[in-house]
């Protein structure tokens, strides 16, 4: 299953994590839109590095597949 993403501007990082772990696989595009928001700010606040902090343990646990 394929989801596009929005611009950065109509989603935010908590969409894009709960969208990631609800399905527990995260895609290209989501990958992407990650990214993308994340390069989009001055800086990262200490909630945002919890959250990126999440989807990578996530992701070395096994609790996340990376899909295309």
């Amino acid at each position: 299953m394929k989801t596009s993403l929005a611009s950065p501007s109509t989603v935010n990082l908590e969409q894009i994590i709960e969208r990631i772990f609800e399905t527990r696989q995260i895609s290209r595009a989501d990958q992407e839109g990650f990214m993308r928001l994340l390069l989009s700010k001055d800086a990262l606040s200490f909630a945002d590095q919890r959250q990126i902090d999440r989807v990578f343990e996530g992701l070395r646990q096994g609790r996340l597949r990376v899909v295309d």
